[in-house]
């Protein structure tokens, strides 16, 4: 058998069911990886070991008894440092909330302690979210576990290089802009963005309201989906969040895609894809083929804008929402000043980080007086006008595939001084956000010993059916390459 750390989540549970093995064993055997390797890939900004621990004692009592267990008992998981946790810091990777200490759980956090919840740790990010790569926590960069010379993407990307090193078996991520599927990309496993409202967003703290989703990444759609029906289904703590329960996603996994008609955007398979990256994504369309799908070309036309619409839209957002962080009620404050003025001054230039202060000032200026119309009112225009590309699309295909990124993992450093190129790595994934509509990155192959991911989109609440797809790929393509961040490169 493999190392227990390195199995997925299904199996563990079979094993801990059938008490083959223990809750303890498993995260001893986790918490040994992160002993042996976290110094090389910095996944973590806060290690919970003894929480977990107790979680693990919990579940292994609660079997001894006879008692269910939850899902989650017993399956050692990292959660993203933006999402609020009961008295465990949650900086956002950030210096502003360095020392904050929540006295509340979001509430996907709450839902999986009451299903067992084994919480190894709290996952670096991008400073609230803001970024592609997670160079732009304020505590250091998290390594890819495939080549320790690449970033993991982000912003979830300690969430996925926890994952791939066998530091968790699975995560909780955030998705913006493609914060969840972007980092599955680069570190070879599958990340869910839901449909807007289906996860509730109350507890993770806000980067663009309108835009943010919690979500699962996982080393297998099998544990996608179980993930997911832990997460999913309505929250009146949240406005934003949809009606009704969540269906049991792992029940619909099977079926295959037979008759599946599958669109493949135009707009997102043009230049800028790196030949392997194509390689792979092509590879896939034929297996699907060959699997009874139907693919053909469609059309989103209004996508070439998607890009700048978002660097109009988020930053607003962000504007709006970190103008909480002000040294006044919680967080950082900065001693000293002469005054009210000075104080939040000196506090947001001292707790925040380059691209988060570059956000907040686009933002700020789009949506002031005189530029308002012109910048964020014609960005949500495109955005209707981008919703509207994906319906149409929708009446014809049942899913719509592009690659996840047109690159796999970068150098680190290679794009910190060049905030475009930055954004640019976002391109295929931006466009689901502004929609609000669901997608799945899976593995697909690999270029250069890195990962390469495929995303396929679905319609609203559709989340079913991209499982399904996502399921019948996995089990075609049998991808099972995995990264040895000791020796820093994949095996």
């Amino acid at each position: 058998m493999d190392e227990l750390y390195a199995l997925k989540a299904w199996k563990l549970r079979e094993l801990l069911e059938r008490r083959e093995v223990s809750a303890v064993e498993v995260l001893e055997s986790v918490l040994g990886r992160v002993a042996r390797v976290e110094g090389e890939v910095r996944s973590y900004i806060t290690l919970t070991e003894e929480e977990a621990r107790s979680a693990a004692v919990s579940a292994d009592a609660a079997r001894a008894k006879g008692e269910e267990a939850g899902a989650a008992a017993g399956i050692p998981m990292a959660v993203k440092d933006v999402l609020c946790t009961r008295g465990v810091r949650t900086t956002c990777g950030s210096r502003m909330l360095e020392d904050y200490v929540p006295v509340y759980d979001a509430t996907v956090v709450q839902r999986l302690r009451l299903q067992g919840l084994t919480m190894v740790g709290k996952a670096n990010m991008d400073e609230f979210a803001m970024g592609s790569s997670t160079e732009n926590s304020a505590f250091f960069p998290t390594r890819n576990p495939w080549d320790l010379g690449k970033v993991p993407g982000g912003s979830s990307g300690g969430s996925a290089a926890a994952v791939a090193a066998g530091e968790a078996v699975w995560a909780l991520g955030s998705d913006t802009g493609g914060s969840i599927r972007q980092p599955a990309s680069f570190c070879g496993l599958v990340g869910l963005k839901p449909t807007y409202g289906l996860v509730s967003r109350y507890g993770l703290v806000a980067f663009a309201s309108s835009l943010d989703q919690v979500g699962p990444i996982t080393r297998d759609v099998r544990d996608c989906a179980t993930l997911l029906s832990l997460l999913a289904g309505h929250d009146p703590l949240d406005s934003t969040s949809l009606p009704g329960e969540a269906p049991d996603y792992l029940s619909a996994l099977e079926g295959g895609v037979r008759g599946l008609r599958v669109g493949v955007p135009r707009e997102l398979m043009q230049e800028g894809l790196t030949p392997g990256v194509r390689e792979a994504v092509e590879g896939s369309l034929r297996l699907l083929e060959e699997l009874g799908a139907e693919v053909s070309e469609a059309s989103l036309p209004n996508l070439d804008y998607a890009l700048s619409a978002y660097y109009i839209l988020a930053p607003a957002e962000a504007s709006s929402n970190l103008a909480r962080f002000d040294g006044v009620r919680y967080g950082l404050r900065v001693e000293g000043a002469e005054d009210m003025l000075e104080m939040y001054g000196r506090t947001r230039a001292c707790g925040f980080g380059a691209e988060v202060k570059r956000r907040i000032m686009l933002g700020t200026y789009a949506l002031s007086a005189g530029y308002y119309e012109a910048y964020y009112g014609q960005a949500q225009k495109v955005r209707t006008l981008i919703v509207a590309d994906f319906e149409k699309a929708f009446s014809r295909f049942d899913v719509l595939v592009s690659p996840t990124s047109p690159t796999p993992a970068f150098g680190l450093g290679e794009k910190v001084e060049d905030p475009l190129s930055m954004y640019l790595s976002d391109v295929c994934t931006i466009p689901v956000n502004l929609a609000g509509i669901p997608a799945i990155s899976v593995p697909c192959g690999l270029e250069g010993g890195l990962p390469v991911g495929l995303q396929i989109m679905g319609r609203v609440l559709e989340e079913a059916v991209l499982l399904r797809t996502a399921r019948a790929l996995e089990e075609a393509l049998d991808f099972r390459a995995s990264p040895d961040p000791v020796r820093g490169e994949g095996k």
